[in-house]
C-alpha cells in the first residue's frame, strides 16, 4: 500500500466546513442542553474533528426562556460575582437571573463546558441565543437539528 494513504489530514480554519443549525430549547434540561451545544460548537460530531481548530457549527438556540432545571436548582442555585474589593461579593439565584436575562443562564453553562483558552472564547461567539421562537439569522438558512441523535 501507498504510505500516503495513511496520512492524517488536519482541518484548518480555512478548510473547515461550518454549517448553521437551529435548536429549540423548549422543555430541555439546562446541563444536558449545554453539553450538546458545546459538543456541536467544538465539532466533535463531525468525522474531521481537530481539537485545536474551530471546525464546529454555528448554533442558533430559540426559546431559551423555556429551559428546565431539575430538583430545587431554580431556587437554590446561585451565581456569584466579585469585583475584587472587600465586601463586594454578590449572589443571585437562577430565578432572579431568568427574570432579567434568560440567555445568561444557558450562555454561562455553555461557556463552562468549552476549553478555558482563546479557542473557547472564539467558539462561544458561534452561538446565538434568542428569547422566543423568532431569530434574526434566517439569511443563513439554518437546518433544524434533533438533539436525541447527538451523542
Amino acid at each position: 500500500m501507498d504510505a500516503l494513504s495513511y496520512k492524517t489530514v488536519s482541518v484548518t480554519k480555512e478548510t473547515a466546513q461550518k454549517e448553521w443549525v437551529i435548536i429549540d430549547a423548549e422543555n430541555e434540561i439546562l446541563g444536558r442542553l449545554a453539553a450538546k451545544i458545546a459538543f456541536i460548537l467544538r465539532g466533535k460530531h463531525k468525522p474531521c474533528y481537530t481539537p485545536h481548530v474551530d471546525c464546529g457549527d454555528n448554533v442558533i438556540v430559540i426559546n431559551v426562556e423555556k429551559i428546565k432545571l431539575t430538583g430545587k436548582k431554580y431556587d437554590q442555585k446561585e451565581y456569584v460575582r466579585h469585583s475584587g474589593y472587600p465586601g463586594s461579593q454578590r449572589f443571585r439565584t437562577v430565578k432572579e437571573v431568568m427574570k432579567m436575562d434568560p440567555a445568561f443562564v444557558l450562555k454561562k453553562a455553555i461557556k463552562g463546558m468549552l476549553p478555558k483558552n482563546k479557542l473557547g472564547a472564539t467558539l462561544l461567539t458561534n452561538v446565538r441565543l434568542y428569547v422566543g421562537p423568532e431569530h434574526d439569522n434566517m439569511a443563513q438558512q439554518p437546518k433544524q437539528i434533533d438533539l436525541n441523535q447527538i451523542k
